[in-house]
């Protein structure tokens, strides 16, 4: 593979060895997550279509678990019609248009405005028998219940500081499953393990609240089904999604828009704990993530970010062509890996 190549390899100890020995079929995924981080995971919809179009459409179990647009896009790849559910999603997104100063509501109306178009004429009966879904939210208790004001917050930012434990008084994890989900199987952390089966009458919330941001929009109140509270972006507990993946029997399956597992939202401004190396939960993550010499190519020489609706302002026109220009310069990544998958060279591969 070349300098110019737009993907980089990361695996853990087991993955890797794995690999070597065995190279690398469908049937050896068990996972794959997909994490929070806004119009960044746009950039990872061409692989998507072509891993639940054609590569993995006869495995016999996945489990597939995001939160945020990682939760709406493997909604999306649940699909009996992945690809077109994958299209609606991405156009759903790029058509987005916010006014100038938006309240948390007029926020929290344009995303349900989106969530209900990725649905369309889809629900929970839709989702393919094989694939297990789980839809990651934070649910706010302590001083954040009932709250969404800076002042919370910034105490909820602060305690995390201290320690991702301490973060806890403040939310608790809430997934919304389908299909038997059962990864995480028990308590592995102070967020606690709650699930609430994923229905038609929850679905369109549980989707909406996975990526609500405190202060930008208005928290789900009460899902149906679940523990009364607000809910929030599941990416504020599990951005990266740094999860146990070593008790599952196979691989996980990672496509990432860094080559890094950073844990929670606000730990990405943690130098200390923003990039952690060689986690033991991560020795089965195989991780594929775009190159710099693909970043170099993008507007902006970035990934669409959120950033990006206040750059762009409300020239919307412009925004989504190059966000457009970004999925297509994706293409190539999605091309790309689909090639290393299908034929893997182990000598690529790089620690996690």
């Amino acid at each position: 593979m070349s300098g110019a190549a737009s993907f980089v390899v990361h695996a853990g100890a087991r993955a890797a060895a794995h690999l070597r020995a065995h190279g690398l079929a469908p049937h050896d995924i068990a996972c794959i997550p997909a994490a929070a981080g806004g119009p960044k995971g746009l950039a990872l919809v061409p692989l998507d279509k072509w891993l639940f179009g054609h590569w993995l459409r006869q495995t016999p179990r996945l489990e597939l678990i995001g939160a945020s647009i990682g939760a709406w896009r493997l909604y999306a790849c649940a699909q009996a019609d992945a690809v077109a559910a994958l299209d609606r999603l991405a156009e759903s997104y790029l058509a987005q248009h916010f006014p100038p100063q938006p309240t948390p509501a007029q926020v929290a109306a344009q995303m349900r405005r989106f969530v209900r178009a990725v649905i369309g004429d889809g629900g929970t009966h839709t989702l393919r028998q094989h694939i297990a879904l789980s839809v990651l939210t934070a649910r706010a208790r302590g001083a954040l219940h009932g709250r969404n004001c800076r002042a919370a917050f910034a105490r909820a930012a602060a305690s995390n500081v201290w320690s991702r434990a301490a973060l806890a008084r403040y939310f608790q994890r809430i997934i919304f499953t389908a299909h038997d989900a059962h990864f995480p199987s028990r308590v592995f952390d102070a967020f606690g393990l709650q699930r609430v089966p994923l229905t038609a009458d929850n679905l369109e919330d549980a989707l909406l609240a996975s990526g609500s941001i405190p202060l930008l929009c208005e928290p789900v109140r009460n899902p149906r089904g679940a523990p009364t509270g607000d809910y929030w972006d599941g990416g504020l507990i599990d951005y990266h999604l740094l999860l146990p993946y070593r008790e599952l029997p196979g691989l996980v399956l990672y496509p990432h828009f860094a080559p890094y597992v950073t844990p929670g939202w606000l730990d990405k401004f943690l130098p200390w704990r923003a990039r952690p190396h060689a986690h033991p939960w991560l020795e089965n993550v195989l991780l594929i993530s775009p190159s710099p010499s693909l970043l170099q190519r993008l507007p902006n020489r970035k990934l669409p970010d959120r950033k990006d609706f206040y750059r762009y302002g409300h020239d919307d026109e412009r925004r989504q062509r190059d966000w457009r220009r970004a999925i297509g310069e994706c293409q190539r990544f999605a091309e790309e890996v689909a090639r290393w998958l299908e034929r893997p060279d182990p000598t690529v591969i790089r620690p996690l």
